[in-house]
């Protein structure tokens, strides 16, 4: 199973529900908190739509 570290680094302070909701659908509600995430096209979808909110730290095989 492939899984990626996903780290918020943007507050979601200000920003529209949509990329709210998005950081609560990753697991994330705070700044420098990380999750470890199964490596989905769903998860890929939601990373890439708040770039400039979370970074993906590590890749796993």
């Amino acid at each position: 199973m492939a899984t990626i570290v996903v780290k918020q680094i943007g507050s979601p302070i200000r920003r529209p529900a949509k990329q709210r909701a998005t950081l609560v659908g990753l697991g994330l509600n705070k700044m420098h908190r990380t999750r470890e995430l199964e490596d989905t096209p769903s998860v890929r979808g939601m990373v890439r739509s708040i770039p400039h909110l979370v970074e993906i730290i590590e890749e796993k095989a």
